[in-house]
């Protein structure tokens, strides 16, 4: 009775045997309120944002700790790819392909996959050359063409996330749905790249080898989204036909949550594109599934996930900011190499991305306006140059792709693998501060809020997730002259109507769309009355304001 007694007062009162690890977890939780609450107080700041304040903090909290713990480190967690692609990814992407307005998204489908895949191939062309012809001749170590390959698959990953806290959906549709559909296929394109690169056997390199890794690249991007899709239409049908609403709203939110995390987990195992999949699986979701459910559970999943995105972009960028100072890697680095050839190699990488850059952005551009016929369609250069702004930053994607090739379980003791390590994270920290601190500005000076209006009457559409209440409370739902939210206007002359047929591929989707699709799946207007459905499902259909 005695041990039994003594092992209980162990249980409830002696700290636990992993105290390190909670007390880290408590850390980041204590730094990420203090981000949100300053994120909050800076919200109107003409030159910050929420991610440049998490770094900023991480940077500070890294320096207290490093101090504390008289230089040994600067952070309290290991960085770890597993935690980054596993955890903290997926519901950012997933919440981008959820409150994503499909129509605007689809409409410049073409252009973003031309930015997205084609731009990051161009831009890892530019980088690799650029590397094999320039870094080269720093002596920097033993590094292989695997190596100056993988450094070009680094840095063609994006991060847009400043530029989007900039951006608004509502407000500049076009040019938001360029920027964040880029960065979603761009991010995708180089994991896939990234990945090909490590299995791809570069002694053995014949044009019948180039065209099965090219073959094997469109199989990924094709089967990636084909298993999204599915994942996506899944949860409809299950929902719509077992309609968890009338027992629980709990069954729903959390159908929802699992079939989303299950698509990325399947791709993962499936070695496909995990970001693309969950990706279009949001995108199925917000078109389906979200209305087959209740009031209820359309509120919670829309801020459920939104507000796990907001926690992990956030403890990505205070982690960046931690793991800057970490003194092991510097250590290393100091020993081996001058303060002079540090900064050669990072000044290096930093022009070859925005050489890279510029080289798919502009002439893309160029080729996307002559498929145009309308001037509303067209990338004008000011906001080319916009564009080619938002993916100079460069964030969690690469630092997790560069600790992937050049350490082993967060640590590196070979000095060229070092210098990468620290060369990536310079960049990194550069191109966020102060690429990320100009973003306000450069964008109200290219794109001042006067010019808002017109493209927010011609281009804005609603009905997203996001923003599908304020729209059922603001327009008539039965109109006829209402196709998202704004008036169509009907063309006044012939030539007029063969410049703009009133008839698009959108058109015929629709067609489809209600014939077959939602009668199976469910969606708005498509929901069978029953006690506690959908309030949706009493009033009249709003199928000419999908998005």
């Amino acid at each position: 009775m005695m041990g039994l007694g003594a092992a209980a007062g162990m249980a409830l009162g002696d700290p636990p045997a992993d105290y390190s690890s909670i007390a880290a977890v408590g850390l980041f939780v204590a730094l990420m309120c203090v981000c949100i609450v300053v994120g909050h107080l800076l919200e109107e700041n003409r030159w910050m944002n929420e991610s440049i304040t998490a770094l900023f903090i991480g940077l500070g909290t890294g320096a207290i700790i490093l101090f504390a713990s008289s230089g040994k480190h600067s952070r309290v967690l290991v960085f770890s790819e597993d935690l980054f692609f596993i955890y903290l990814l997926p519901p950012i992407i997933f919440n981008a392909g959820f409150q994503v307005k499909k129509k605007q998204f689809f409409r410049n489908f073409i252009t973003i996959t031309l930015f997205g895949a084609v731009g990051t191939l161009i831009s890892f062309t530019v980088i690799s050359l650029g590397a094999l012809g320039l870094i080269s001749r720093l002596n920097i170590g033993a590094l292989e063409l695997g190596d100056y390959l993988a450094l070009g698959a680094i840095f063609s990953a994006t991060d847009s996330v400043c530029t989007l806290q900039v951006l608004s959906q509502d407000e500049t549709p076009f040019l938001y749905s360029l920027v964040f559909g880029e960065g979603v296929v761009n991010d995708a394109t180089s994991v896939v790249l990234f990945n090909a690169i490590q299995n791809f056997d570069l002694g053995n390199i014949s044009t019948v080898k180039l065209l099965q890794f090219i073959g094997s690249f469109l199989y990924l991007f094709s089967t990636s989204t084909i298993l999204g899709v599915a994942a996506g239409l899944l949860s409809a049908y299950i929902i719509k036909k077992l309609y968890f609403g009338r027992h629980s709203t709990d069954r729903e939110v959390s159908i929802m949550m699992l079939m989303a995390y299950l698509s990325y987990m399947l791709a993962e195992l499936l070695d496909l594109s995990g970001i693309l999949t969950v990706f279009f699986c949001g995108i199925v979701m917000s078109h389906y599934t979200w209305h087959n459910v209740t009031e209820s559970s359309r509120v919670t999943t829309k801020h459920a996930f939104a507000t796990l995105s907001f926690i992990a972009e956030t403890f990505l960028f205070l982690y960046v900011g931690m793991d800057a100072l970490d003194i092991e890697k510097w250590k290393i680095v100091g020993q081996t190499y001058s303060p002079v050839k540090s900064i050669a190699l990072s000044s290096t990488i930093l022009a070859l991305v925005l050489v890279s850059r510029a080289a798919f952005v502009f002439p893309l551009s160029f080729l996307s306006n002559l498929t145009k016929k309308t001037p509303e369609g067209k990338i004008s250069f000011k906001q080319q140059v916009i564009v080619w702004w938002a993916g100079l930053m460069r964030g969690a994607v690469s630092i997790a792709l560069a600790y992937n090739k050049f350490t082993r379980s967060g640590h590196t003791q070979q000095p060229s693998n070092a210098i990468m390590i620290t060369s990536t994270i310079t960049v990194v920290l550069f191109s966020t501060m102060v690429f990320g601190l100009l973003t306000k500005p450069l964008i109200r000076l290219l794109n001042p809020p006067r010019h808002l209006s017109r493209e927010t009457s011609t281009l804005s559409e609603p009905s997203s997730p996001k923003s599908f209440l304020e729209h059922l409370a603001a327009n008539s739902p039965g109109h006829p002259d209402l196709e998202n939210g704004i008036s169509i206007r009907r063309p006044a002359s012939l030539r007029l109507l063969l410049v703009s047929p009133t008839r698009s591929v959108h058109h015929y989707w629709r067609k489809f769309d209600n014939g077959f699709m939602r009668p199976v799946f469910g969606g708005r207007g498509f929901v069978p009355f029953v006690p506690g459905s959908p309030t949706e499902s009493s009033v009249p259909l709003l199928t000419g304001n999908e998005n």
